[in-house]
C-alpha cells in the first residue's frame, strides 16, 4: 500500500493587494463607480487609502468623506458593496491590462501547492467575489483553496479575519491548525495587526505601499523585499 500522505501543518493565509498582485487604477474607480450609483452623486476627490483595508470599511470611507452620516452609510453599504462587485467585474479587462502579478507571486504559490503538508488560502479585505476575480485575472486562482479564505464578505474587520480562515479549515480538514502553524503574508502594517490579532506568525513584502524599510522595523516574524527568492520565502513558510 502507498504511504498516505502526511497531514498538513502549514496553513498560509496571502493578502491579494500589493502581496500578490496590482489590480491598477481599475479597484478604486470601481469603489468610485459603485458609490456614485447608489447615492445618485459621484464622490469627489478623496484620499481614501485601501492598504490593508477591507472592501466595507473602504466603502464607509468613501462614503464618509461625502458627508454622509455613519448610521445612513451603513444602510447603503450592502447595496453599495453589491454594485462594486459588479463595477469589478466589468472591469476586468482593465485589471489584466493594466495590473499585474508581483514578482516571485506565482513560483511561490505553485511551488506551495505541490507540497502536501501546505494548506494556502486568502485573507483579504477583498470582498470573496473580488478577490477571486482579481487571482483570476492573472491565473493565480488554481493555487489557492479559495473555499478555505477570509475576506471582506465574512466580516468587515480585518482583526476577525484569521479566526474565521482557522474556523473555515477545521470545520473543512476536520482539524485545526494551531496558531503557530499559521502564517499571514502580507504587504503592510495592518495585515501584521491581524495575523497577531490570531496568535499567528506574518511575513511582510516590501511590494505594495509600504517599502521594505518601511516594514522592516515592524516586528514581523520575517520581512522581504519581495517574493522573488522562492526558496527562501517556502524555507520561511514551511520551517521551524
Amino acid at each position: 500500500m502507498p504511504n498516505p500522505l502526511p497531514r498538513p501543518d502549514r496553513l498560509v493565509l496571502w493578502d491579494v493587494d500589493g502581496t500578490l498582485v496590482l489590480a491598477g487604477p481599475a479597484a478604486q474607480t470601481a469603489f468610485d463607480l459603485a458609490v456614485g450609483s447608489v447615492i445618485g452623486r459621484a464622490p469627489g476627490p478623496h484620499d481614501v487609502h485601501m492598504a490593508g483595508k477591507t472592501d466595507p470599511q473602504i466603502a464607509l470611507e468613501i462614503l464618509a468623506s461625502m458627508a454622509i452620516s455613519e448610521p445612513e452609510a451603513r444602510r447603503h453599504l450592502p447595496a453599495v458593496l453589491e454594485a462594486l462587485e459588479k463595477e469589478l467585474e466589468a472591469a476586468t479587462y482593465l485589471i489584466r491590462e493594466h495590473g499585474r502579478v508581483l514578482p516571485g507571486a506565482e513560483p511561490v504559490l505553485r511551488r506551495l501547492a505541490s507540497d502536501p503538508r501546505v494548506v494556502q488560502t486568502v485573507l483579504t479585505g477583498n470582498l470573496a467575489a473580488n478577490a477571486r476575480l482579481k487571482l483570476a485575472a492573472f491565473g493565480l486562482d488554481r493555487w489557492v483553496d479559495l473555499e478555505l479564505g477570509a475576506t471582506g464578505s465574512d466580516d468587515g474587520d480585518r482583526l476577525a479575519l484569521v479566526a474565521v480562515a482557522m474556523a473555515k479549515a477545521k470545520r473543512r480538514l476536520g482539524f485545526a491548525f494551531e496558531p503557530q502553524q499559521v502564517w499571514v503574508v502580507g504587504d503592510t502594517p495592518l495585515d501584521l495587526i491581524a495575523a497577531r490579532a490570531g496568535g499567528t506568525r506574518c511575513l511582510l513584502v516590501g511590494t505594495g505601499r509600504y517599502g521594505y524599510q518601511e516594514l522592516a522595523g515592524s516586528g514581523a516574524d520575517a520581512v522581504l523585499p519581495d517574493l522573488t527568492d522562492t526558496e527562501r520565502v517556502v524555507a520561511i513558510l514551511t520551517g521551524p
